[in-house]
């Protein structure tokens, strides 16, 4: 039997540089690979991460604290902050951690994919190793198209630039740049392929089980505005797993200083990744959030409550109405970048207000306030129109999903819309008096809300080009 090798830590923790130059092995403890069984176990990848700074502040729900921008020589994160559309980033960012890793995750569900026909042993095995690579292999695709490109436009997504789409295990691979549309299309068909395999318990947490398989499904279609399918979806990842942690019972418990919820305690999460690691909580004090949703959260909302500091002079600009996560990952696991049911509801609730369903819309938000808000008001009363429906969605979207990149892809996918475009302001400073106060702005249509690729992938690889109108520097 032909033995495949394959070079286990490389393989997760490959260093990416390009679309073009995904595949960049380096070996170093080759294991032998030849079972079907031993590439499923591939698929399970704790500690997945998908560092944000190259774009997190361009948020309407996060914040700087003032002295590390005033005074300071403007770097990626000043230029986000700031909504400064006069430098091209493309400089500043030589590098990216977050597309070097996902694409060194797509190269390892590549490997599985392309590879596991020809082991020896159990079909069915390889066909759910497949199955599960595949999921993630367009989630990854799903990261990296909302990230580098326009929101999904479906009058222009046949026409907008996107990203390389690595559909192989292929060392002489040179891709070229897909549009947008091509990529949803790809990212829909591996779903669609992968569904009949997946597992509703897989077998561990770190495989994909169906529950998340159907709720990433719905959100594709929520950002292609597939309302009626999307629908469908999140019903049937419901049916799988409904349930939702209650806050307001750990609040009356003590909350995370008397119970500690480690993340297999957490019952409403659907995959684990991270931003940073699975103790990227621990670092949370940098995870600054602004007044608006701050103001947005109000005073009887256990998610604000039980975990955020807002008054912390260390790490805060007193005065600023600002917050930090404070809150160890021991004592309490919050997904930020993978799925929870909580974001299948919101789905849900979606759906039915784009439909014009505005009573089961807000019925739906209320089951989930029902778990999150400890005293006052918790059933909201149902709007008169669409628009006003869809604000109470989108506001239990902020409050929710908090930290990640949800924030930063609903306002790039609802800017695509006239009806739901936001010009975000942000007034700055607020507390320091030395320097003039300014109001900066962000427009809908902003170039700042397509990420740049990263200047070490555009020098290996000609074929891809800006999605933006900015310079590359050489």
């Amino acid at each position: 039997m032909k033995h495949i090798y394959i070079t286990l830590l490389s393989l997760m923790m490959l260093t990416v540089t390009s679309c073009e130059d995904y595949t960049d092995v380096t070996p170093k403890g080759a294991l032998v690979i030849e079972t079907p069984e031993q590439f499923l176990e591939l698929v399970s990848l704790p500690n997945r991460g998908y560092p944000i700074n190259n774009f997190q502040y361009l948020s309407d729900d996060q914040w700087m604290r003032e002295a590390n921008v005033i005074g300071r020589t403007p770097n990626i994160d000043i230029i986000n902050f700031t909504f400064d559309e006069s430098v091209d980033r493309v400089s500043l960012l030589t590098g990216s951690s977050f597309y070097n890793q996902a694409y060194t995750y797509i190269n390892r569900w590549n490997t599985i994919i392309s590879l596991v026909d020809n082991s020896k042993g159990d079909e069915s095995i390889k066909q759910l190793a497949k199955a599960e690579a595949k999921i993630f292999r367009a989630y990854d695709h799903f990261l990296l198209i909302n990230t580098y490109a326009k929101g999904y436009d479906p009058q222009t997504a046949a026409t907008d630039g996107g990203i390389c789409i690595m559909d192989k295990f292929d060392l002489e691979a040179q891709p070229t740049k897909s549009t947008v549309a091509q990529v949803y299309d790809f990212i829909q068909k591996d779903i669609e392929d992968a569904l009949p395999y997946i597992k509703e318990k897989p077998v561990d947490v770190y495989h994909p089980s169906l529950a998340f398989a159907y709720a990433f499904k719905a959100k594709v279609h929520l950002f292609k505005r597939e309302i009626a399918q999307a629908q469908a979806a999140a019903e049937k990842s419901l049916t799988y797993n409904n349930q939702i942690f209650d806050l307001v019972a750990y609040n009356a418990q003590g909350g995370p200083t008397a119970v500690a919820v480690p993340a297999a305690n957490n019952v409403e999460v659907l995959s684990y990744m991270y931003m940073t690691g699975y103790n990227e909580m621990n670092f949370a004090q940098s995870y600054i959030i602004s007044p608006e949703l701050r103001a947005l959260f109000g005073t009887n909302d256990a998610r604000f409550n039980l975990f955020f500091n807002s008054t912390s002079t260390t790490n805060l600009d007193i005065g600023s109405g600002t917050a930090y996560w404070a809150t160890q990952y021991t004592r309490f696991f919050y997904p930020t970048v993978g799925m929870k049911t909580p974001e299948v509801y919101l789905i849900l609730a979606e759906c039915y207000a784009r439909d014009n369903k505005l009573a089961e819309a807000v019925d739906v938000l209320n089951k989930l306030r029902a778990k999150r808000i400890v005293s006052g008001t918790v059933n909201l009363t149902v709007p008169a129109t669409r628009k006003e429906t869809m604000q109470l969605v989108i506001n239990e979207r902020r409050k929710e999903l908090l930290l990640g990149f949800n924030r930063f892809f609903d306002l790039k996918r609802l800017n695509t819309e006239t009806e739901y475009a936001k010009t975000v302001t942000r007034v700055f400073p607020i507390v320091n008096k030395t320097v003039p106060q300014k109001t900066y702005t962000l427009q809908p249509n902003s170039r700042l809300y397509i990420v740049p690729f990263p200047l070490s992938a555009l020098t290996k690889n000609p074929k891809l080009t800006l999605n933006t109108d900015e310079k590359v520097p050489f």
